[in-house]
């Protein structure tokens, strides 16, 4: 490092940053706030955004000054929502060459599901079930995002999910805490490699949102959280929990209250969950103006939300500005303390020494790495693996599936051609690699082999006009819309319809492309009916008619109501959002190039009534014999549907066959300190090689705080050629066994467990472990 470069970023501090100890780093700090003045401190907690990002009320600036000048004033510590090492380096420089202090910025980005190359949306890499490709996933996301300016991901979104009403289930892993937390640890090892910030090629992941946001109530977002503290340990903390073990460098608060209090003002959540029980040590942020929406709360003025976010230990205040407004006066009223802005100060620069931004304030800001980098034909290749392991085979009647690619298809439905809509929300950094339609995936497959497809819109998105106009002509977060506007309504539906049924008539199959776009999902986008549109469900029934057969392949991001498709369709294919290898990854399937593998990580509905809906709920008192049985007064359950979902968590078909035998435990006996050992034989009895998901889930029979009527604890793949068999074990510890009781103990009782092993949770193999 030359002399020029450390009088640059201010080393003249009397220490110095090699050597990144614990000791070293707060001798740096220390001497840094030591000559730091009260409005430098509260600018360090102050994270604006800029490059048209919109993801809420902004506050807008504090002065009439501009950012430049803001920045050189000391009087912001990051930005975020933009990309590109030359242009995030020219603000960096700002901080560094014109500020009195020379304190680097951070700069985050909401890197949800990849950074130029999107890959599939949360919840269908979930379906993958493979941790290693999860892994990898945020692991070329760092890779790309390093290189081009970008620090700090707002990723990954850990919140559990079981209500198919809440547009951001999309951003999530489901419905279970297990899988769930196997799954958060897998982003933050993909972001972080060893833990090791100061690496050129990691970035810092934050685990959101904190806590329970994944739990609003009627799936409206925002909305409140209200449950025992018992329950969240149970059933929604243990991802959270997970990325904190695992090492992630900052967390984000979330929008919902919780216990009367919003999560950014909750003490309980942020100092003595987080910080006192977890022993989280790293960087807190509030959400998209979450601190000035504690007013609207109702929990007190702009004086008094800005005190309680900063006591709970929010250390960045994010686009609200509220503590730039606020934070003085509060100080001199006697609300806060100096200790309370320097506590939270510390932890904004210890977040930007682990990253090594005081050593060298541009390191991530390489123009010609980023070029190598960015849009790689190897990370795509892997953005099209990730896709083909998401895609979950819902239904194959007569093996429909896989298809000739001799055949002539009609593609119908307007999902079919959108390339932008296969990227799904917070899919808008894409911008050197570009997705691929169904319609040019099925093209390519196709036209070698002598066949072909032909393609018609078929229907509107929506019913509403209006509405379908906002649908399309905005982007999650963006000013732009990336190339996703188009014009709504302009045919009539009847004459849609009949040009659709026209081609049909001619093809030797059709392919339904309905569902969802990528403005129908995500954040902000709750849907009191997930349900098919039904302009396109008008369609759907009109191609039925034709007696054609019918492969329905629905783009989502969420669990939608199929009950009427599964009853009259033939082949159904959940293609969620599968990213920029849409077209071909989805072809590969269709044409059986690839078996699927994909296995849900939500239940999907019956119908709306049923949400919320989840397979690990409680029994109770009057349950039926089972979840298909048929209706009996004074039980719980419903006059007009079964209890059990249409598809359950687990579940997903493949163009083989698996048989489980029955599971054979090594002991039916259990002490404290004993590993039980499960297992159990699979074997493939089709004709195609094929990967199981095996699952294991335990119920605890009789505890003294009710427990679920089943639970994952455990779950693995394997690949199988025709007639080959293996043995599947799985080791139960006593820790497996364990639940949070009433008085918040984590606690083994003794007792009966059901062990349970199989595809899904709807088909198990069942035996008992004693535990005294």
């Amino acid at each position: 490092m030359t002399n020029k470069r450390l009088k640059v970023i201010g080393l003249l501090l009397l220490c110095t940053v090699c050597g990144h100890t614990q000791e070293n780093m707060n001798r740096f700090i220390d001497q840094l706030m030591s000559r730091m003045t009260l409005d430098e401190k509260i600018g360090q907690l102050n994270l604006c955004v800029e490059g048209g990002f919109v993801a809420g009320e902004n506050k807008g600036e504090t002065s009439a000054n501009s950012k430049e000048e803001r920045i050189a004033h000391g009087e912001i510590g990051g930005l975020f929502g933009m990309r590109g090492a030359g242009r995030i380096r020219e603000w960096q420089r700002i901080a560094v060459e014109k500020s009195r202090l020379k304190i680097p910025l951070l700069f985050g980005l909401d890197i949800i599901h990849g950074y130029d190359v999107t890959f599939p949306i949360p919840l269908a890499l979930a379906s993958t079930w493979d941790m290693e490709m999860i892994e990898k996933v945020a692991r070329v996301s760092a890779l790309e995002a390093s290189s081009d300016g970008v620090c700090w991901a707002f990723s990954p979104m850990v919140d559990i999910c079981r209500d198919a009403r809440w547009g951001r289930i999309a951003e999530s892993a489901g419905e279970d805490p297990y899988l769930g937390a196997q799954i958060a640890k897998a982003w933050v090892k993909g972001y972080q490699t060893d833990n090791n910030l100061s690496r050129r090629d990691n970035i810092m992941a934050c685990v959101k949102h904190f806590a329970l946001y994944g739990a609003a109530e009627s799936g409206r977002d925002y909305n409140t959280v209200d449950m025992s503290r018992q329950r969240a340990f149970n059933e929604y903390m243990l991802p959270y929990q997970a990325a904190i073990e695992q090492g992630v460098g900052s967390v984000m608060a979330s929008f919902n209250e919780f216990e009367g209090i919003p999560a950014t003002g909750n003490k309980y959540l942020m100092d003595e969950v987080l910080r006192k029980l977890w022993k989280f040590n790293g960087l807190l942020v509030s959400d998209y103006t979450g601190v000035m929406e504690m007013k609207n709360h109702g929990v007190g003025d702009e004086l008094t939300v800005s005190a309680l976010a900063l006591q709970a230990g929010i250390n960045m205040d994010m686009c609200s500005e509220y503590y730039s407004l606020f934070l003085k006066e509060a100080l001199h009223k006697g609300l806060i303390t100096e200790k309370d802005i320097d506590t939270n100060c510390r932890y904004v620069l210890e977040a930007k020494y682990k990253l090594g931004l005081f050593e060298d304030p541009y390191r991530y800001c390489d123009e010609n790495l980023a070029k190598k980098r960015l849009g790689k034909a190897t990370t795509v290749d892997l953005a099209r693996q990730a896709a083909q392991k998401s895609i979950v085979l819902l239904k194959n009647e007569h093996q429909l599936l896989p298809l000739q690619k001799n055949m002539h298809i009609a593609l119908i439905g307007p999902m079919g051609a959108r390339k932008n809509d296969m990227i799904g929300t917070w899919g808008g950094w894409s911008e050197i690699v570009k997705p691929i339609s169904l319609f040019e995936g099925l093209e390519a497959a196709v036209i070698p082999h002598g066949g072909s497809v032909t393609y018609a819109e078929g229907s509107w998105l929506l019913d509403d006009k209006k509405l379908e106009e906002t649908i399309v002509g905005s982007n999650m977060g963006f000013t732009t819309s990336n190339g996703n506007i188009h014009k709504v309504h302009e045919r009539e539906e009847a004459e849609m319809i009949a040009e659709a049924l026209e081609k049909a008539r001619e093809a030797d199959v059709v392919i339904a492309a309905l569902g969802e776009n990528i403005n129908m999902n995500g954040e902000g986008t709750s849907r009191s009916n997930p349900s098919i549109p039904e302009p396109q469900k008008h369609l759907l029934k009109a191609l039925f008619q034709t007696g054609k057969p019918i492969v329905l392949v629905t783009f989502t991001g969420r669990p939608l109501v199929l009950s009427w498709e599964e009853k009259h369709i033939p082949a159904i294919l959940n293609a969620w959002f599968p990213g920029v290898a849409a077209g071909n990854a989805l072809a590969d399937i269709i044409f059986g190039d690839v078996n699927p593998c994909g296995k849900l990580t939500v239940s999907f509905p019956r119908n709306v009534g049923q949400i919320p809906i989840y397979y690990n709920h409680k029994n109770t008192g009057r349950p039926v014999d089972s979840d298909f049985a048929p209706y009996v007064r004074f039980k719980s359950n419903y006059i007009d549907t079964p209890n059990a979902p249409l598809y359950p968590f687990g579940y997903g078909l493949s163009y083989t066959n698996f048989e489980y035998s029955n599971v054979t435990l090594s002991t039916n006996q259990m002490r404290k300190g004993d590993v039980v050992t499960a297992s159990i034989n699979i074997r493939n009895t089709g004709k195609r090689k094929g990967k199981e998901t095996v699952q294991l889930y335990i119920h605890d029979v009789y505890s003294t705080s009710t427990r679920p009527v089943m639970e994952l604890k455990g779950f693995k793949q394997v690949e199988l050629e025709p007639d080959e068999s293996t043995s599947v074990e799985f080791q139960i510890s006593e820790d497996m066994l364990k639940y949070y009781n009433h008085q918040l103990e984590y606690v083994c009782e003794p007792g009966d467990f059901e062990i349970m092993i199989g595809p899904d949770t709807r088909n198990v193999k069942k035996s008992v472990i004693t535990f005294k």
